[in-house]
């Protein structure tokens, strides 16, 4: 054989082992530069365009990384799906694989050439080649051996029995195998990375009145937070705050001497990031706190502000590690127009262009050392002004030690940039949630999160609010707005959360910006938590609801159906492995009432549209029957701005 011919053989020989087409792989996210994201023991779903050439069947399977196999089912037109579960936390991957189904082929073909009356002797002949060529696995054999007998007499129908087929879909012989080029990389996260829920205090608020508040004190609202049914309780920095600039009440640019000043300037002569606020208490306080949260229950997270202030001992100590104007002197945060004068900024590249690595390498240490005091929730500051490098090294480098660690992204800007860090790691991600009000906004964002690309990469966590956002929305939508918006974040997504005080419905802002007058980032807070008018019983009764019903976990089930009133956002989440079916109807105008008709998605339970629903109202507690499709409901908001359903196909239990 000449050169030239060995080459095109081999050439040949590699063609051959792509004769089937696998493409479209779902989910697969920038070719696979990153990884999608899966929870630990949840359905993961795999789907594929998989075909070749002439009218044989196919088959498909889906690989785990042990080698187990998940056989795919066609959906139409060429897709193929298959649901599989990850039960790991941390890294993973699957791959895809199709073949020829020569068994499959034969038993269609001869089933139909049978109900044709033609004989079959020579396709007995090929049913016995085929089964010679199967070898049975343990446990196998008696079935096979069967088959073999069967084949040997003639008898077609014993070997075209539903049994036959699949014995024989599992170890029947395959030709032309091919496997997708890319084996998918997937990243398992533990579950409260996709289902929590949120409440964010600040530890200096919780002391008595006109004092500074300690962990010690924290520890006494912790039944507070989980009688809410909150499961992460989240602070803004606990470290030692900068004096140089440091900003007086509502952000004025000079503190009196009592103010305690913004906890996000970082660092004085008592410490920086991995040292806590003296009048906070001790680091041995802090574990206190944080053993007996997790005792009740509550994870604590924490706030990951790379911010220095003036003051932080690194500018002494690593003076290359910020930057700097031509004339030397240090360079401070803005944001222009917006300026903050009591924060400067660190260096993530050098002047040659490479990564200022003792730099990103302390910030690593850092996340490790508070994971070492059993913190793994981190929310992360405007980390959009930050590389998405050092993101993705710094987020590779802690799971590497902490794979359950979770990175939340508060990333308020250009919807790519935000996509982009939930690719690099960020577990969840804040959303522009505190900005979308109406029934078309809220409709085309939820069904952009839930059914796009990013639904398998970006989780939202929908908070009602921040320090630094006091929404629009609740300037003026009294209490009847706090209530819906709590009981929407809740619902729309897995991730939730809420800054104290919008259970006090707290609405004064500072014109014309949508921020709070006396915020508490420069000033102690001292609430009454059972003032006349807070919504905590609605709050506890979404809790309650998300955790007694499994439709509220994977919030990509989120199906809209129609009301007709455009102030009424209507809506329903299902599971449908457990049945739990529930429907929400949000009175989106908080002033006026609304009487309005709807339509129960009868067809999501195969019924005709003059079917009947068994219907449990979640907020009364009685039940009763939905027949047809055609319904009316009135909602008023200062009684009962939203209404919550679950629903049964009639005569199941």
């Amino acid at each position: 054989m000449s050169s030239d011919t060995r080459k095109i053989s081999s050439n040949l020989k590699e063609l051959a082992q792509h004769r089937l087409v696998i493409e479209a792989v779902s989910p697969l996210i920038d070719g696979g530069r990153f990884a999608a994201k899966a929870v630990e023991g949840w359905p993961f779903r795999v789907a594929a365009d998989i075909f070749g050439d002439g009218h044989e069947v196919f088959a498909a399977a889906v690989v785990m990384p042990d080698g187990t196999e998940h056989r795919m089912a066609l959906i139409e037109n060429d897709r193929w799906g298959a649901e599989i579960v990850f039960d790991t936390n941390g890294p993973s991957h699957f791959a895809i694989i199709a073949w020829r189904d020569l068994w499959g082929s034969w038993a269609r073909d001869t089933r139909k050439k049978i109900d044709a009356g033609q004989d079959v002797s020579v396709e007995m002949q090929e049913a016995a080649d085929l089964l010679g060529q199967t070898k049975a696995p343990r446990g196998s054999a008696p079935a096979l051996k069967k088959l073999v007998t069967a084949a040997k007499k003639g008898d077609a129908e014993a070997l075209l029995t539903p049994e036959a087929a699949e014995l024989m879909g599992r170890i029947g012989p395959r030709a032309n195998t091919t496997r997708y080029a890319t084996d998918v990389p997937v990243w398992v996260d533990r579950e409260r990375a996709a289902f929590s829920a949120w409440y964010e205090l600040f530890p200096r608020s919780t002391g008595p009145e006109d004092q500074h508040g300690t962990f010690r004190d924290v520890i006494d609202r912790l039944d507070y937070v989980t009688d809410l049914g909150f499961d992460v309780l989240y602070f803004p920095p606990i470290h030692p705050i900068g004096t140089t600039n440091r900003k007086g009440k509502n952000n004025a640019l000079r503190a009196e001497p009592e103010d305690v000043g913004s906890p996000y300037a970082i660092g004085s002569p008592e410490g920086g990031m991995v040292d806590v606020h003296p009048e906070l208490g001790t680091l041995e306080d802090f574990d206190a706190l944080v053993e007996a949260a997790a005792g009740k229950g509550l994870e604590i997270a924490l706030d990951i502000a790379l911010n220095a202030s003036p003051d932080h001992p690194w500018i002494e100590e690593h003076p290359d590690w910020f930057e700097r104007r031509p004339d030397g002197t240090i360079k401070f945060a803005e944001n222009p127009p917006k300026k903050y004068e009591d924060i400067v900024n660190f260096r993530y590249y050098n002047e040659d262009g490479t990564p200022n690595a003792p730099f990103w390498q302390a910030i690593r240490d850092l996340f490790l050392f508070w994971a070492g005091h059993g913190v793994l929730s981190f929310r992360v500051d405007n980390p959009h002004t930050k590389p998405f490098p050092f993101w993705e090294w710094i987020i590779a480098e802690v799971r590497t030690k902490y794979p359950g660690a979770i990175f939340l992204s508060e990333a308020f800007t250009r919807p790519k940039v935000m996509k982009r860090l939930a690719k690099v790691g960020f577990n969840q991600s804040y959303t522009y949630y505190t900005w979308r009000n109406t029934k078309a906004e809220l409709t085309e964002y939820l069904t952009e999160l839930t059914t796009e690309d990013c639904a398998h990469y970006m989780r939202p966590n929908f908070f009602t609010n921040t320090p630094d956002i006091n929404p629009y929305f609740n300037h003026t939508s009294g209490r009847p707005g706090f209530r819906t918006r709590a009981i929407m974040a809740a619902s729309l997504s897995g991730n939730w959360g809420l800054y104290s005080g919008f259970e006090l419905c707290e609405a004064d802002w500072l014109p014309p910006k949508d921020e709070y007058l006396n915020s508490e980032k420069y000033e102690l807070k001292h609430r009454d938590y059972d003032a006349p008018g807070h919504i905590k019983d609605d709050i506890r009764l979404i809790n309650r609801i998300r955790q007694t019903e499994p439709a509220m976990r994977d919030f990509r089930n989120l199906k809209f159906f129609n009301a007709f009133d455009d102030r009424v956002l209507y809506y329903g989440r299902f599971d449908e492995i457990t049945g739990s079916y529930l429907l929400f109807h949000v009175l989106i105008d908080p002033l006026n009432p609304a009487e309005f008709e709807f339509e129960v998605p009868m067809w999501e339970f195969g019924q005709p549209d003059d079917g009947a629903i068994d219907v449990t109202d979640m907020l009364q507690g009685n039940s009763f029957e939905w027949r047809g499709k055609a319904h009316r409901l009135a909602l008023d908001p200062q009684k009962r701005p939203y209404a919550i359903w679950k629903l049964m196909p009639t005569g199941t239990e």
